[in-house]
């Protein structure tokens, strides 16, 4: 009898463990086309990551979707250089001339209004990669709060004051990792690049489920 009680419990947790093991599937996004253009300029900034050769492969749960397409974006330069705001977060990730937004030199950022609570597992960014370039101090957070001056998590942060490493632009964007951080509101911020001092954006995807 014990054996068979052994047995039994073992099945129903061998079966929970595949159950659980299937509640998460790989995170798929569209890339874009490489694009490569212009004279590269050297990119002098040191501890970089290394170039990515594919798209990382992330699981996420079930049912994860990108919520922030088509969504509000507000940004700290409110009449942008070049292009509109909209072109963050309107699906286009193509890397020529109008399909990113350009905002002034220093330290800016643009904000996602996910309109409700989520819980965020993956936020991937294309900055612009139609050169390599690293954009300086890139921080990501994560709010309830629509002024970000309470209640912030911050999911990646290669400024000096941060613990992850710059890295070089490409098609493949950055996938960062949110680790299911709920809030309504995400900020991405930037402080020029190793080519100019302006800040890009082509397209931000957010990728989570409503909080439930």
């Amino acid at each position: 009898m014990t054996k068979f009680i052994f047995n039994s419990l073992s099945l129903v947790l061998l079966a929970t463990g595949v159950a659980m093991a299937q509640d998460k599937i790989p995170l798929e996004t569209k890339l874009p086309d490489p694009l490569f253009v212009g004279t590269p300029v050297p990119i002098n900034i040191p501890n970089l990551e290394p170039k990515l050769k594919k798209f990382p492969t992330f699981e996420v749960p079930v049912g994860t979707v990108n919520l922030a397409k088509g969504k509000k974006v507000t940004a700290s330069d409110s009449d942008p250089v070049v292009g509109t705001l909209d072109l963050v977060a309107d699906g286009d990730k193509a890397g020529d001339e109008g399909s990113w937004v350009e905002l002034s030199q220093g330290k800016q950022w643009v904000q996602i209004d996910l309109e409700n609570d989520a819980n965020i597992y993956a936020v991937v960014v294309w900055h612009y990669h139609s050169q390599e370039r690293a954009y300086r101090d890139v921080v990501v957070q994560v709010s309830d709060d629509p002024k970000f001056e309470k209640d912030v998590t911050t999911i990646y942060d290669n400024s000096a004051a941060g613990k992850n490493q710059p890295y070089v632009e490409s098609y493949f964007g950055k996938l960062m990792d949110a680790k299911g951080v709920k809030g309504r509101y995400v900020r991405l911020y930037s402080n020029g690049n190793t080519t100019n001092k302006m800040n890009h954006y082509i397209e931000v995807e957010v990728f989570g489920k409503p909080a439930a």
